[in-house]
């Protein structure tokens, strides 16, 4: 995900983006338990996917914090 389509989405949107990013995150670890994965590179995609929009929805946050 690029950060231009991160910022298009809603407070709701990111929360569900987090949460699916984490379970495909959880599911590629099992995998790796009981079979062979073949893109360990995805581990790090996702990871700064999560990363991103976590980073974006601080951001709202103190934005909102200072807004007050």
């Amino acid at each position: 995900m690029e950060a231009k389509d991160i910022r298009k989405l809603t407070d709701e949107q990111l929360s569900a983006e987090v949460q699916g990013l984490k379970r495909r995150l959880y599911d590629l670890r099992v995998q790796t338990m009981v079979e062979k994965l073949n893109d360990h590179s995805q581990f790090g995609k996702i990871k700064r996917d999560v990363a991103r929009l976590l980073t974006e929805q601080n951001t709202r946050a103190a934005s909102k914090e200072t807004a007050r």
